[in-house]
């Protein structure tokens, strides 16, 4: 009886977390936060992304990026639809991945309203950990990039990028290939300070070289101010909660 053998399956770490459970692993990191946003009622998120090293104290223009990404969640909480609707819903949730600088902003938008939002934490060994703004009941933690790619994508109903570095270009151009191959549904994807992302992505030369076709370029749009990112998620097909039919089709069911 104390053999290892001997344990219940479910209760035996040791296989739990061994090679061959990895896909049983896989399937436990859907479940746990698919369950959790459903009993939170969570329909639709507005996912935003940018970079865990702007910092509000920081030099510029961290400090404009950092207060712009705050004002927004504030707006899209208020506005979207993220407060408990009479019919027991919640939409356009702002969704970020949980740990510091944009994504902290944005969380504490959120709060700023006294509106939930949702963290998608991602255990690393430096530099992420979860912020104290992101609602606690939906904060969570993955181990596999792959399965908090799904979570980010597959209840969003806009995205929102602010400044970043690798990370984000590989959220952002994973939403954007969605987009572009038709395996997501339409969302308007916004990217915060045209001259930064200008001045890092070179997108008329993709066009020019024929990488992407020009009609690619029109998935996303740029916006210099927090009120101009609403307008144009608005201008997208961004739906506040009073104008979504009943009953309401659940972002992303393309991903079943």
């Amino acid at each position: 009886m104390a053999s290892p053998t001997y344990r219940l399956a479910s209760m035996d770490p040791d296989f739990i977390m061994g090679p061959s459970m990895r896909g049983v692993r896989f399937l436990l990191e859907f479940a746990k936060v698919d369950e959790a946003l459903r009993n939170w009622s969570v329909r639709s998120t507005i996912v935003v992304f940018g970079s865990a090293r702007i910092r509000e104290d920081g030099p510029e223009p961290h400090p404009r990026w950092y207060a712009a990404a705050r004002e927004f969640a504030a707006i899209a909480s208020k506005r979207g639809g993220a407060h408990l609707s009479a019919k027991g819903e919640r939409f356009n949730v702002i969704c970020t991945g949980g740990g510091p600088g944009i994504m902290e902003a944005a969380n504490r938008g959120a709060t700023d309203v006294g509106a939930p939002s949702v963290g998608l934490n991602i255990t690393l060994p430096h530099e992420q950990y979860p912020n104290g703004y992101s609602t606690p009941e939906l904060t969570f933690r993955f181990h596999y990039f792959a399965m908090r790619k799904m979570h980010f994508a597959m209840r969003a109903s806009a995205l929102v990028v602010f400044p970043g570095g690798f990370g984000t270009l590989d959220e952002l151009f994973e939403i954007l290939t969605l987009r572009q191959t038709d395996k997501s549904p339409p969302m308007p994807i916004v990217l915060f300070d045209e001259g930064y992302w200008r001045s890092i992505v070179n997108f008329d030369a993709l066009v020019a070289a024929g990488m992407v076709a020009q009609a690619d370029l029109d998935l996303f749009r740029f916006a210099e101010t927090p009120e101009d990112v609403w307008k144009c998620l608005l201008a997208g097909g961004l739906r506040p909660y009073e104008d979504i039919p009943e009953p309401p089709t659940a972002a992303g069911e393309e991903f079943r």
